[in-house]
């Protein structure tokens, strides 16, 4: 039931679902999806039953970046 809010991607972003699923206005990407989403692309994706993902940015989002300045233990790589 995770969600995470309508944002704005400032690089490309690429996704693979390890396990469950990730909806959004798109459609849904299920267990075994590679999915690239284009700079200037936004969404607001729903894990209704859960999702286990490895996500890469080239750029993070404005969120994610609050987050990481936020909390100096996150890391990224």
């Amino acid at each position: 039931g995770a969600s995470v809010p309508y944002h704005l991607h400032e690089g490309m972003e690429q996704t693979y679902i390890l396990e469950g699923s990730l909806k959004d206005d798109e459609g849904e990407c299920t267990a075994g999806n590679f999915v690239i989403r284009p700079k200037g692309s936004k969404h607001s994706p729903v894990a209704p039953n859960g999702c286990t993902m490895l996500v890469f940015f080239l750029k993070p989002t404005s969120a994610l970046q609050k987050a990481i300045e936020k909390y100096p233990g996150l890391e990224t790589v």
